[in-house]
């Protein structure tokens, strides 16, 4: 049975309304199974972005003549050394800090009873002040601090599995350049949107380190010079918050403050915040965003929305791993496609392309396409014409030209 002329066999897509329902669904369903299972997830996202910012240090080896063998032992001791001593250090500082704080006990009764006199001098009724004070106490600040740190070791807490994942997958990194080789040659464009990935997440991780040293040892110093306790712990909160995009500052801010409202009162508190802010503005939000930009390429609305996501799924190692996750993410479900890589440039922090102008009129090398379906060439005349439509086309430039 033959189809009337000009009707057009009917389509076995999916509206595109649809399938963008489907697609936000399955993520939904995929982000709510990887949260109940997070425990397992995350010590295993962390093992690998670890891997992958030390692996390079094997080849390096290599290069300067090391055995294979002895290569990837001193790769696999670098990255289990990294993750005890950040465990070992937060576990100290914590510890530290719990025998430090009962002794700012009769500090903080006088700093309640100094706020209590002053709300009562502008008017505030005792009853409420009573009622708001009550609520303060050395055990809420202490409980602060504790939750704070609390949330930073959590990604060290199942330390075990998280070292036998390392290592392993430290191991298993030596041979998987041939199998890198073999996977290209079948499929050059995922393993292409890998390395991608890769090249970004170690840009990105390279640059958050050293700048988190920065802020850490400048954090250090001024701590040291105005005479806030356990300034080292403060400085590590600080290296760690700064893999953490957007409110890393804030988050290794809080600590010390309160802990210099303790020691010297407003005053200090005044002066820790607002070095703290000038320090971390000139270097995380003027000079650090520049570098960053080019490695990762997500503009910053991307970026703190994929900081909640993250959190959301897999705890505090989201906050600090949100922009690899996000770039992985990126990379297998935007990148990989071509039909989707137009919304993969929709994520990106720096410019676009320049828009073509001319990007309406039909290009001089491509046929236009008449509404049956069929090509009409140059000039808009229908090939069916043959040498009559040509004709008529060489006909008009002639008088063209003559006028």
């Amino acid at each position: 049975m033959t189809r009337p002329e000009g009707v057009s066999a009917p389509s076995s897509r999916l509206p595109r309304g649809l399938v963008l329902v489907l697609a936000v669904a399955g993520m939904l369903v995929a982000a709510l199974a990887v949260q109940q299972f997070a425990a397992i997830v995350a010590p295993a996202v962390l093992a690998l972005v670890l891997v992958i910012a030390v692996h390079p240090l094997t080849g390096a080896l290599r290069r300067r003549g090391l055995p294979m063998w002895l290569a990837v032992t001193i790769t696999v001791i670098v990255v289990l050394g990294l993750i005890l001593s950040l465990a070992v250090a937060f576990a100290l500082s914590i510890a530290r800090l719990a025998t430090i704080l009962p002794a700012y006990e009769d500090r903080f009764v006088e700093l309640v009873a100094n706020l209590r006199t002053g709300l009562a001098s502008v008017g505030v009724e005792q009853a409420e002040v009573r009622a708001a004070l009550d609520q303060i106490s050395l055990d809420t600040i202490a409980g602060l601090l504790g939750d704070i740190l609390a949330g930073i070791a959590a990604t060290f807490s199942n330390l075990l599995f998280l070292l036998f994942v390392a290592a392993f997958m430290a191991l298993d990194a030596t041979g998987f350049a041939s199998r890198l080789s073999r996977a290209r040659q079948q499929r050059p464009e995922v393993m292409g949107v890998l390395d991608t990935f890769v090249i970004g997440s170690r840009r990105y991780l390279a640059i958050a380190t050293v700048f988190g040293l920065i802020v850490a040892v400048v954090d250090v110093g001024f701590l040291w010079l105005v005479g806030v306790p356990l300034a080292l712990l403060w400085g590590l909160l600080a290296f760690i918050t700064n893999y953490i995009p957007n409110v890393g500052f804030v988050i290794g801010l809080i600590p010390p403050a309160l802990l210099a409202l303790l020691e010297g009162g407003p005053r200090l508190m005044i002066i820790v915040i607002t070095a703290y802010s000038v320090i971390n503005f000139i270097i995380q939000s003027i000079i650090q965003p520049k570098f960053v930009a080019d490695a990762a390429n997500l503009s910053l609305t991307v970026t703190f929305l994929s900081l909640i996501f993250w959190t959301f799924v897999i705890g505090p190692i989201g906050a600090i791993l949100a922009v690899p996750l996000t770039l992985l993410v990126k990379s297998l479900l935007l990148d990989v496609d071509p039909s989707t890589r137009w919304m993969s440039s929709l994520l990106d922090a720096g410019p676009g392309p320049p828009e073509d102008v001319n990007a309406h009129e039909p290009s001089s090398h491509e046929p236009e396409v008449s509404s049956g379906g069929a090509p009409v060439a140059q000039g808009g005349q229908d090939p069916a014409h043959g040498s009559a439509g040509a004709g008529r086309t060489l006909i008009t430039k002639q008088r063209l030209g003559e006028a």
